[in-house]
């Protein structure tokens, strides 16, 4: 009976949501910007949810795939590489997702096959933090620091950023929940548990290990495109920015409960309302207020919003 209910909610947003740009303005709208900005942030963080809450995986360089996402989408559409149209075009968006999903596997592989928990985190650190730089130092092909300009003339409504963000949040929710509800999934939980006992038992450790990092530079490169397309000046401090797309994603999936499906959409709906509605309301001082409450939940709240659900219903 809760799960008919739970689905029965489930699409009754999912068509609200869907359907929100046909009675609120979405281009004068400062909710729908910040629902933009949640599903955004729903993509990134369902990756990065992949890679840790399931595998056990730390990455923190996140920020690098997503940048790599949008200066591919950049450089592709400046250079008419493709000729397909570019602006929202699908063939576009999936290489930019494909060509961070090479990046991981060319430094997973070394990463993963020799450094584990804290000393991965700081070498995908190491890694997103050498490619923002190479991106600076790279004038003639990415602009440098000032970055690449894209023809914002062809921008007319907000409706389409809308909706795409959303297919987008959707798209990686839904590859989260099928791919760790099959065979891969039992073993990618098997490695974050005791990777000594999956490798007895026939799992080959490296290739679920890249294979989840490559999702979540997937995902991250396909929001990175979306956003690129968003603002049309795409730069190292707009898309590699270390806060917004590397703390914020980890801080959204810690906060809604790391290890879950539900735990990142939470998560980047409350998160997003603090960023977002704190900055317009309590300028200069809603850091202080949001980092007081990142480390009462920390402190009370340890699995997430999700996990204090589930410790309410225990007791109950």
């Amino acid at each position: 009976m809760k799960s008919k209910i739970s689905v029965i909610i489930a699409v009754l947003l999912i068509i609200a949501f869907i359907t929100l740009p046909f009675y609120i303005n979405v281009d004068t709208s400062y909710f729908a910007y910040y629902l933009f900005l949640v599903f955004c942030y729903i993509t990134v963080a369902q990756g990065w949810n992949f890679v840790a809450g399931y595998t056990g995986q730390i990455s923190l360089g996140t920020h690098a795939f997503f940048g790599l996402g949008a200066y591919t989408t950049g450089i592709i559409w400046l250079r008419d590489i493709t000729k397909t149209g570019y602006y929202f075009d699908p063939v576009l968006m999936v290489l930019s997702g494909l060509v961070p999903v090479i990046l991981a596997i060319i430094v997973g592989i070394p990463l993963l096959s020799r450094l584990r928990g804290d000393y991965f985190a700081f070498g995908t650190l190491g890694v997103g933090q050498i490619v923002t730089v190479i991106f600076v130092k790279a004038r003639q092909v990415t602009g440098g620091a000032d970055g690449l300009h894209l023809p914002s003339a062809v921008f007319e409504s907000m409706k389409p950023y809308y909706w795409t963000s959303f297919i987008l949040a959707f798209f990686a929710t839904a590859v989260v929940y099928f791919i760790t509800r099959s065979r891969i999934g039992l073993a990618l939980r098997a490695i974050k548990e005791d990777e000594t006992s999956a490798a007895s038992h026939g799992i080959h450790i490296l290739k679920y290990k890249v294979f989840a990092f490559s999702v979540s530079a997937f995902l991250a490169g396909l929001c990175g495109s979306l956003y690129g397309i968003y603002l049309f000046h795409i730069n190292p401090d707009s898309v590699m920015n270390l806060n917004n797309w590397m703390f914020y994603p980890l801080l959204m999936c810690v906060l809604g409960g790391n290890g879950t499906i539900l735990g990142p959409i939470i998560g980047s709906f409350f998160v997003s309302a603090i960023f977002s509605f704190g900055d317009v309301y309590f300028k200069g001082t809603h850091p202080i207020f949001s980092g007081l409450l990142i480390i009462l939940v920390m402190r009370f709240m340890p699995g997430g919003l999700v996990g204090l659900k589930d410790r309410i219903l225990s007791r109950g």
